[in-house]
């Protein structure tokens, strides 16, 4: 055998070097965790005794502040896929527990996040002072609270309408529990699950203001990030600084739209439920990178077995109900937590305050009503017909996703100039504000139940000339019903948080104010009158509770005995 051969044969036992693809995509997930690690070091820094440096509005600090924000919004979306892959299953699966967590979830949906942030900067305060961790968690924690509370509803919701025939194939595949999940389950909630990811981090973008520069009790707490920012060009009336941060949000935009989610969504086509070809898939060069490296695909495959083992028996069981442990927590955890609140606001406030917050909660529960339903007849329409064209869902993606994420802070100035001008009642003209950032979820889910529809269902509408109302009736609101659902909760969730930020505009000296359970906790937060902010925050809960008991439980309930398919 020849010396060249041999050198050939020895050649075959090593791998072959790394590729360029290889190289790119090391490089990105290295940037990734580079990214996560500088955030770390970043929140383990300890509090001058001048406190946090304030925020300078001169533009080349931009880009450090994008980086802090990006880390912030990448931490709170994993923490909200974590938490929604635990906590809607437990919701789906055991009716005993459904009727817990769910409600649980409309209370943690409808919580203002000034309310949360204003209770974490307080308790960090006290906590660990003179240290930047506790700031840095309360931010995460509340850019958390915009982002998960709709990924939730939407597992939630694909859970629930998983079709029968491939529940039983499942069975009788003998799939283990474990299996069944990550080969069914997720696979057929992934569309719904991506685009309301993007809806996440557009509602992250919207309350960023709020995580990153907040006021309890006279004390400012300002992190560095875009956020900061903007409350500071505000607050300074630079409308220059305005635009330079609207200038650098839109660039983030787009590079977290071109780096994640346009390769999650031309990847989520693949879970697609149809038979029939449908149109040309999207596509993604970054995807196509990862789909060539030999790294992802071997980390993938080493993932995918230690999540889904084939070995072993079927572990499926059929879900038991714990009716009389979840009572106990219902009745320990939401009864003694309404006692407490009930007892405290009773000891501190006078029965007529309890009376006028009542009252501003009805105002906003009428202002965000009908908001919410302007908004699904404007935005039902829309989201169909762009989910059925593939080509123009990639086009307006990036575009929906900006306008989704822009904070409403920026447009105060437009509103108070012509309330100013035009002496217009702030009453109704603020009312937009409320449905400025939450219209978004109606939009972004009616567009993922729409490019959900199987190829084979249209192609059959076709053949039967179904036009006009009729293909309305018969195709396309019962395909897309489920997530317009979701959007509508989540949207109307998103509306309650919405108007503490919405029902008081600014600018400079000038404000305007409308009546409403909003303005109210944002007055009792600026003034630190925590009776009151925890009677505004518990009136919320109640109310969104309540409507969503008596309406859209109801149509959760329908999209799942009537409109699944299967």
């Amino acid at each position: 055998m020849s010396s060249t051969r041999i050198f050939r044969n020895a050649l075959r036992h090593f791998p072959p070097p790394l590729g360029g693809a290889d190289l790119a995509a090391i490089g990105l997930v290295l940037g990734v965790i580079a990214l996560a690690g500088w955030q770390l070091a970043a929140m383990g820094a300890r509090i001058g005794h001048s406190g946090l440096p304030p925020v300078d509005l001169d533009p080349a600090m931009l880009p450090y502040y994008a980086l802090r924000t990006l880390a912030r919004m990448g931490a709170a979306l994993t923490l909200s896929l974590a938490f929604t892959l635990i906590y809607a299953p437990a919701a789906a699966r055991d009716p005993a527990a459904e009727r817990v967590l769910i409600p649980l979830l409309d209370v943690l949906q409808s919580v203002p996040i000034l309310g949360y942030v204003s209770l974490l900067v307080a308790a960090v305060s006290v906590a660990l002072p003179g240290w930047v961790f506790g700031y840095e968690a309360a931010a995460i924690f509340a850019l958390f609270t915009s982002q998960a509370w709709n990924l939730t509803f939407s597992f939630y919701q694909s859970l629930k309408t998983v079709p029968t025939e491939l529940a039983e194939a499942s069975r009788a595949f003998s799939l283990s529990a474990r299996a069944r999940f990550w080969r069914l389950e997720v696979p057929f909630a992934m569309p719904g699950l991506v685009w309301n990811a993007m809806m996440s981090v557009a509602g992250g973008w919207f309350f960023v203001v709020a995580a990153e520069a907040i006021s309890v009790g006279g004390e400012t707490v300002a992190l560095p990030g875009i956020g900061s920012y903007i409350a500071a060009a505000i607050d300074a009336r630079r409308i220059d600084a305005v635009f330079y941060a609207i200038g650098t949000m839109a660039v983030l935009i787009l590079g977290v739209d071109f780096l994640l989610f346009r390769p999650l969504v031309a990847w989520s086509e693949r879970f697609r439920l149809e038979t029939e070809p449908g149109d040309k898939p999207p596509r993604s060069i970054v995807l196509t990178l990862f789909r060539r490296a030999r790294v992802g695909r071997v980390l993938g495959r080493a993932l995918l077995r230690r999540l889904t083992p084939t070995d072993g028996a079927n572990t499926a069981r059929a879900d038991q109900p714990h009716n009389g442990l979840w009572n106990t927590i219902a009745l320990i955890g939401g009864g003694g937590g309404a006692l407490a609140a009930t007892v405290f606001v009773l000891d501190k406030l006078p029965p007529d305050e309890i009376v006028t917050a009542m009252l501003a909660g009805g105002a906003t529960s009428l202002r965000v009503t009908a908001m919410i339903l302007l908004a699904a007849a404007i935005w039902t329409p829309i989201g169909v017909w762009i989910g059925l064209r593939p080509r123009w869902t990639r086009a307006i993606q990036p575009i929906a996703q900006f306008f989704a994420a822009f904070p409403a802070n920026l447009l105060y100035p437009v509103f108070v100039i012509a309330i100013a001008r035009w002496g217009l009642n702030p009453e109704y003209f603020l009312a937009p504000l409320v449905v400025l950032g939450t219209q978004w979820y109606i939009l972004f889910n009616v567009v993922a139940g729409a490019a959900a529809i199987p190829a084979e269902l249209r192609v059959a509408s076709d053949n039967l000339q179904l036009r006009g109302l009729l293909w309305w009736r018969r195709v396309a609101l019962p395909c897309v019903y489920p997530y317009l659902v979701t959007g509508l909760v989540t949207a109307a969730g998103g509306a309650w948080n919405a108007t503490v930020v919405a029902e008081v505009v600014s600018w400079g000296d000038r404000k305007f104010e409308a009546t409403g359970l909003g303005s109210y906790i944002a007055a009792a937060t600026d003034s630190g009158d925590f009776p009151r902010l925890v009677l505004g925050i518990a009136l919320m809960s109640l109310f969104v509770v309540a409507l969503n008991r008596a309406l859209w439980d109801p149509l959760y309930k329908l999209a799942v005995r009537r409109y699944r398919l299967g």
